[in-house]
């Protein structure tokens, strides 16, 4: 009798260790289906943020903002070699270029270049230099105005005598180094659809940060 009961007393000892096994293994799978489904929802989402955060970056570079190594010396005394700008493209879609706009545009002959001048003349007037001075005529102004060049030292302007009037879509621009500047006195004038933006904000140095506002003459 005490034989039988041992029996089905030992019988039913594995059984429940079966059991334990067969619920650890089960444990088992659904801990390592978890892991598997909790990395995949991870991959996927890093995947989507990734992708999401591309086309923001690229939109932005595209559309709205990139940036701008200055290159040379044809900006100085206020933009120096090797300075960080953030362009503004976005504005000009919206708005006409001002005089007295930093503006970086595709130099018109050879569009690969990109160049940084200050507008000087606007669509439609007429650009005079004579005697160290840039006059403007225009509809508003007929007989003529002289441009304080304040932002430039006096002893840096040196211009030789010159005209020139302007179609509907074209500008003059001029580096603020004048001695040192490839400018429409040299390649003739500049048309809209050669400009990329404006000069918004100087990044870098960090010492020198600027943010850029327009000029008013």
């Amino acid at each position: 009798m005490w034989q039988i009961i041992k029996i089905i007393i030992k019988t039913m000892k594995e059984e429940n260790k079966k059991n334990i096994k067969n619920d650890e293994i089960k444990n088992n799978e659904e801990k390592s289906n978890s892991f598997l489904s909790e990395l995949k929802d991870f991959s996927f989402d890093t995947i989507k943020i990734v992708v999401i955060s591309l086309i923001i970056i690229i939109g932005i570079r595209s559309f709205v903002m990139q940036p701008f190594f200055v290159n040379g010396q044809s900006m100085e005394p206020n933009f120096h070699d090797g300075d960080y700008i953030i362009v503004n493209e976005i504005g000009y879609r919206f708005d006409d270029p001002k005089r007295g706009d930093i503006v970086i545009f595709h130099y018109p002959n050879d569009p690969s270049q990109f160049f940084i001048k200050r507008i000087i003349g606007l669509p439609g007037e007429k650009i005079e230099i004579k005697n160290n001075e840039i006059t403007v005529y225009n509809k508003e102004h007929s007989d003529g105005f002289t441009i304080d060049e304040s932002y430039i030292p006096r002893s840096a302007i040196i211009l030789k005598d010159y005209s020139q009037e302007l179609k509907n879509d074209e500008y003059y621009v001029l580096g603020d180094n004048r001695m040192a500047s490839s400018d429409s006195r040299v390649w003739g004038v500049l048309e809209r659809h050669y400009i990329v933006g404006k000069a918004w904000i100087r990044a870098w140095p960090f010492n020198n940060f600027s943010i850029f506002k327009g000029m008013e003459y």
